[in-house]
């Protein structure tokens, strides 16, 4: 499994320079490269190759005066720029043709300087980390590193990223095996999750209430922005205030990654298996539905991902329910079960209520997550039994009833290989 850590780095100005730079020539790269692609695109030439675009936008554009800067910077970060944009397009026509699962991949665009920057350093970089902790940079220099952990191997590469609110980081790619951690009882450990807005999540024995980080600094933002409307395009109070702007988003952004990740991992700490409600989470955030911003600041498909991730690397059992189950209008009383929950839209504010059939009453949350657990067991008890059906060469074997013979072929022996010659079709008498 490969992980990415994230530490802040604080380069001197000096550097800071120097890494604008990097910055720019692989925007550019970027940018040329793109620009050739679509331009033969447009002329219905052939698609250059990645070898085409390297010796034109790199190796003769570095011979240009218009383009000597390039040799200032390493030749691997220019590289690597090339190739994310090979990545952009191979996932642009995996989307187009079905092969790429996910919302649809759009064509790459033009890189902004604004916007957030990033550049790779691989091995042929020959970066390194040194004795005193910091990070060695070809052509940039030693760059002082905040580590708040220690890295669990030698990493592969680093990436120094820029956001818009003007801090630096660098992103270590590690390789590490799978640490699965002591095993529970699955029969009370278990949890199922409602996902909600109301609270966050509604576990087995607990809830979680919901943060609302954005809703928080939500009237601290829109001073912030109207703020920026007012200054004057290009100059550098506008800067400044496009800077205030982000530095107010990168906080919200902090503060909900670091949420999401202890409280997942409390979970995974906590249970065996985590059944978890498989949400349209893009379809919820429509302005239809009226819940858009809402849906946003809970960031309900990060936390799924995030669990589903450590529930792989550390041995728990993670289970999606399907998001057409109907957890909240299903009685839990398991001598009951009839349909008899809030529905609708309309319904959303009904916490509690009482089911018809049997009566018994029910929290609204409290109620999903039960139904969620039980439908999740059925759905990890079907995973196991189609496991144990699999073979050794990971083929599905028919289960057999009683009498019935095995469907695999023995090598027969002809009349010549009955009398020591060959025959039949054993593997042994073709030539």
């Amino acid at each position: 499994m490969k992980l990415r850590y994230n530490f802040r780095v604080y380069p001197s100005a000096s550097q800071c320079g120097k890494l604008a730079r990097a910055f720019g020539c692989a925007r550019v790269v970027w940018n040329d490269a793109l620009r050739v692609r679509r331009d033969a695109h447009a002329k219905g030439l052939p698609r250059p190759t990645a070898a085409e675009l390297s010796k034109q936008v790199i190796t003769e554009a570095r011979k240009m005066p218009e383009r000597a800067w390039l040799g200032e910077v390493s030749v691997v970060v220019l590289q690597q720029s090339l190739r994310d944009l090979e990545t952009a397009y191979s996932n642009f026509f995996a989307s187009k043709n079905g092969a790429r699962r996910g919302p649809a991949m759009g064509l790459p665009k033009m890189k902004k300087k604004t916007a957030r920057q990033a550049i790779r350093f691989t091995a042929n970089a020959r970066w390194s980390i040194t004795a005193g902790g910091k990070l060695r940079l070809p052509k940039i220099g030693d760059i002082d590193v905040a580590w708040s952990r220690e890295l669990p191997c030698e990493p592969t590469s680093v990436t120094v990223v820029k956001d818009p609110s003007g801090r630096y980081f660098a992103s270590f790619v590690v390789e590490v095996d799978d640490k699965p951690w002591p095993e529970l009882d699955v029969e009370e450990t278990d949890t199922g999750i409602d996902l909600g807005l109301s609270s966050y999540a509604v576990l087995r024995c607990r809830k979680l209430a919901s943060p609302k980080f954005f809703r928080r600094q939500e009237r601290k933002f829109r001073r912030a922005q109207r703020a920026l409307s007012r200054k004057q395009k290009g100059s550098n109070n506008r800067r400044k205030a496009r800077q205030t702007v982000a530095r107010i988003h990168a906080r919200i952004a902090d503060q909900r990654r670091d949420f999401i990740e202890q409280e997942t991992t409390r979970i995974v700490r906590e249970s065996q298996a985590v059944y978890v409600e498989y949400l349209n989470v893009k379809g919820m955030a429509t302005r239809r539905g009226r819940l858009g911003k809402s849906v946003h600041d809970q960031s309900l498909g990060t936390f799924v991902r995030t669990l589903e991730a450590k529930c792989t690397r550390y041995g728990r059992t993670f289970v999606k329910v399907d998001r057409w189950f109907p957890s909240t209008q299903l009685c839990s009383n398991p001598r009951c079960g009839r349909l008899t929950g809030p529905k609708g839209r309309q319904q959303l504010r009904i916490r509690t209520w009482t089911c018809t059939e049997c009566g018994t009453r029910h929290d609204r949350d409290e109620n999903a997550e039960a139904n969620i657990r039980a439908a999740g067991r059925k759905r990890a008890a079907a995973m196991r039994r189609e496991a144990e059906r699999q073979n050794a060469c990971g083929e599905h074997v028919r289960p057999r009833t009683p009498g019935q013979r095995s469907s695999k072929q023995e090598p027969t022996r002809g009349p010549t290989a009955a009398r020591g010659g060959t025959g039949g079709n054993h593997p042994r008498s073709r030539g």
